[in-house]
């Protein structure tokens, strides 16, 4: 008879690699390992800035010391509106080495969803940079309080923000002008002007506060990206964080300095997370990218010689797509998550291989994996088994019982990593009675203990009886040449339950076919999760139906709405042509 499905990693006591458990004791001993190293590196047009280990502890200093000067106290939180760019990373670790709370908060917000984020993250105090793409954010605060210019600084405070004490503003691009903040009136602080208020402030009194600070105190704060609703507040400890970013070389068997390059936007924990940890915890250098764009991506692997890519497949059909791709040289690039089109650039030559892993952002990222470098690694279908201080359970949904062996239901999983909560959110509104959080994904374990993921229960297609992921079916399709981004649904089909709809959008000028696609499917996936149909959108379409978040994540259930419209129509045409 097979026993119940829970499995255990090591302790995490044992798990090797580990260092300080703090954020601000991290910074501090990675300076203290690498010192001179290049450890930031941010290009603007002709303009490059790069700051040492040294330097980046140091600007972390500074803003530790300005915000200990404006009377941050232990635990309160501060919001960080930044693209990639040094100063998000000096801010962060300055929040932390200060004794407070960093809130990481999304560039793409809009201005109500801005004011959602600001208030239910209750922040003291907003370090942001003044103008992203076409949205200047200065203009936006006071469009959701007009009375915020008399109110900050040094008023009673805004009635509409009652946390909010203090606003500072880094202005434009790095390396170019800053513009001055001028839409709330004096509200706004310049990044110089808030800098300023801590050279009174004794550099000795900020690290004695660091070292105040315990691996169970709040780390940091994100949020979701609200596919489904609106973003919860993800509550991590100090922990969390830090255990993350030693692990991350382990896993990705890196064992030399690793230049790690990202577009996508800090707000995000998984990126965060890899690109931190992957960079600083080998003596690398993160490089930065304030926003995405696949030509200055190739240009940027190139110049600096970047070893990992962290991004997503839709930006790898963008950088495939680049009139740079063909001459590119990223014989440098040995590291790619997710990342089967960059293998297809004929410069590339590395034989790593993605360990396969399982997270989400309540877990800071991954809780089961496989090392890269482990002969067992690549245990076909499986995501790994539970990392060091994890322990996981596979429960029928609605019984709560736990499984058999071998039997599919919710995973739920505890450990060091796992979240405190969500902002607002009782503890039995987040974990069930025995502390773990239920993830809402279908999985099983096997015998070894090792974890495989059958994709969203909520997003599960059930087909003809059999199950199918919608991720399984994208990654495929996202490896075929032309495909900008894909999105796969089930749509009710009264002989099946429901049939496997990919909807595709493709690259400008790209051919592709219904036929072509679900040949290559035909190849690689099984044959009940070979889509039935094929639906060509353009993304003015996919926006217009509010199908695609700020982030570029496409939300499911808009998408199944306009394939059952497509397809609905589809067949009325098909019934008028019968009857003509």
């Amino acid at each position: 008879m097979m026993g119940p499905s829970i499995v255990a990693g090591p302790p995490l006591a044992e798990e090797p690699g580990q260092g300080a458990q703090t954020i601000a004791g991290y910074l501090r001993e990675v300076a203290a390992r690498y010192g001179s190293r290049e450890a930031v590196v941010l290009r603007s047009d002709a303009h490059r800035t790069a700051w040492s280990y040294d330097e980046l502890l140091a600007r972390s200093l500074d803003v530790a010391r300005a915000l200990v000067s404006c009377g941050a106290a232990k635990g309160e939180r501060i919001g960080l509106l930044m693209t990639n760019r040094p100063e998000f990373l000096s801010s962060l670790f300055g929040t932390a080495l200060a004794g407070a709370v960093p809130v990481a908060l999304s560039t793409f917000s809009t201005a109500p969803e801005l004011d959602y984020l600001l208030r239910s993250s209750q922040v003291s105090m907003l370090l942001f940079e003044q103008q992203v793409l076409g949205k200047n954010f200065a203009e936006m605060l006071h469009g959701l309080d007009p009375s915020i210019a008399s109110a900050l600084p040094g008023g009673l405070g805004s009635t509409h923000f009652p946390y909010l004490r203090r606003l500072v503003s880094l202005g434009g691009a790095p390396g170019g002008s800053e513009p001055l903040a001028v839409a709330a009136g004096g509200a706004i602080e310049t990044w110089d002007e808030f800098l300023s208020h801590g050279a009174a402030t004794d550099e000795a009194l900020v690290l004695e506060r660091a070292d105040g600070v315990h691996p169970a105190d709040i780390g940091g704060i994100f949020f979701s990206s609200g596919t489904t609703s609106r973003p919860k507040g993800i509550v991590h400890s100090q922990r969390a964080i830090t255990v993350q970013w030693w692990r991350w070389p382990r896993l990705f068997a890196m064992h030399e300095p690793v230049r790690s390059w990202t577009g996508n936007g800090f707000f995000w924990s998984g990126n965060v997370s890899m690109v931190v940890g992957t960079a600083l915890s080998t003596g690398g250098a993160i490089v930065l990218q304030r926003l995405f764009d696949a030509d200055g991506a190739l240009d940027l692997a190139e110049r600096e010689r970047v070893t990992f890519l962290n991004g997503r497949p839709h930006q790898w059909a963008r950088l495939q797509a680049s009139p740079r791709w063909d001459t590119a040289d990223l014989s440098s690039v040995k590291y790619v998550p997710r990342g089967a089109l960059i293998w297809q650039h004929p410069s590339v030559k590395t034989d790593w291989e993605v360990p396969m892993s399982f997270g989400c952002t309540e877990t800071m990222t991954i809780c089961t994996s496989f090392l890269a470098d482990d002969p067992d690694g690549g245990f076909e279908g499986s995501f790994g088994m539970p990392l060091a201080g994890n322990i996981l359970k596979i429960v029928d949904p609605v019984t709560r019982d736990v499984m058999p062996v071998g039997s599919v239901g919710e995973m739920c999983i505890k450990g060091p990593t796992l979240m405190n909560g969500y902002l607002g959110k009782t503890p039995e509104e987040c974990f069930d009675a025995e502390g773990f959080f239920c993830t809402g994904d279908a999985g099983r374990v096997d015998e070894a203990g090792r974890f495989f993921w059958e994709g969203r229960m909520t997003e599960m297609i059930k087909t003809g009886g059999a199950n199918v992921a919608p991720v399984e079916v994208d990654e495929v399709i996202a490896r075929i040449s032309g495909v900008k981004r894909s999105q796969t649904v089930g749509v009710p089909d009264d002989l099946l339950g429901e049939i496997v709809v990919s909807c595709i959008v493709r690259l400008e000028g790209a051919v592709l076919d219904e036929a072509a696609v679900i040949a290559s499917c035909k190849e690689q996936i099984a044959s009940f999760k070979v889509p039935r149909r094929i639906l060509f959108f353009e993304d003015e379409e996919f926006a217009g139906a509010g199908a695609v978040t700020g982030s570029e994540k496409l939300k499911a259930g808009e998408v199944r709405k306009l394939a059952q419209a497509r397809i609905e129509a589809d067949n009325a045409e098909a019934v008028r042509r019968t009857l003509a």
